[in-house]
Order: structure tokens, then sequence, then C-alpha cells
């Protein structure tokens, strides 16, 4: 069952045409970009790209919180790399994507990187809306 929001923080408001062939802008004219389907060769970023850049994103924030929990710094030049893919699942008919996030966090030592990778997990809203739904890989890099 889904959870519902007590409190809503924000709410982001996009408009999109034309599916993967088309274009995409927010309400507040910060996001206006054209797309175009993966692989295709054509000008434009693809839905997954920007998945990609969204989760990468939120989970950054993630860890941020959840280092001031663990009081430790965050690296100045924490990154991560995601990759998105797009495929068939079991059933010939459906799609599905896979998520992997490489995360790197130069200069923390690997037992407090992972533990703090585990607690972003838990606490970043995409892997929240992902969590059963998609195989979702984090690995420290």
């Amino acid at each position: 069952m889904a959870k519902k929001l007590d409190k809503v923080l924000y709410t982001a408001h996009t408009h999109t045409t034309g599916g993967r062939d088309g274009a995409g802008s927010s309400s507040d004219g910060a996001l206006d970009v054209k797309l175009s389907p993966p692989g295709s060769g054509k000008p434009g970023a693809n839905p997954e790209q920007l998945f990609g850049i969204g989760y990468s994103a939120c989970f950054i924030g993630a860890m941020q919180i959840t280092a001031a929990a663990m009081q430790i710094k965050l690296p100045a030049d924490t990154a991560i790399d995601a990759s998105v893919s797009l495929g068939r699942t079991d059933n010939d008919s459906a799609y599905g994507l896979a998520v992997t996030l490489a995360v790197s966090l130069p200069g923390l030592d690997r037992l407090q990187a992972q533990q703090l990778i585990d607690g972003a997990h838990q606490a970043c809203p995409y892997s929240h809306a992902t969590r059963g739904n998609i195989e979702v890989t984090i690995t420290l890099v």
C-alpha cells in the first residue's frame, strides 16, 4: 500500500508533449528540454537520462542528511555515476527499468562510506519509490 504524504514540502509542475520524441518544461521556467528516444541519435535527452540525474541528485541529498546525522563531513567531490537501463521484463510485452548507482566518496573510510550509502538508501525518496519495483544496485567505487 502506498504511503500518503503527511506534509507536502514541494510540488514540481511540468508539461510534456510528444512523448519520447517531444519536449518537456517546468512551470517555473527552470527546465526546458527537447526529448528523443534512447539510441536514436536525435538531439535531446531521454527519460532514462533524466531519471538517472534526478535519482543521483536526490541520493546525494540523502547522503548529506545522513552524513550530518552520523556527524561526518560529506566530501566536496562526492559524485554518482548512474546507469538507467530500459528493457523487457519476464512478460515480453512489458518494459521495465534497472538502475545502478556508482557512488564515489573520496577520502572516506570504506566502512563509514558504506554506512553512509546504506543510510541514504533508506532515506532517499527515489529509493523508496523504486524499492521492490525495479532492480536497483548501489556500489561504492
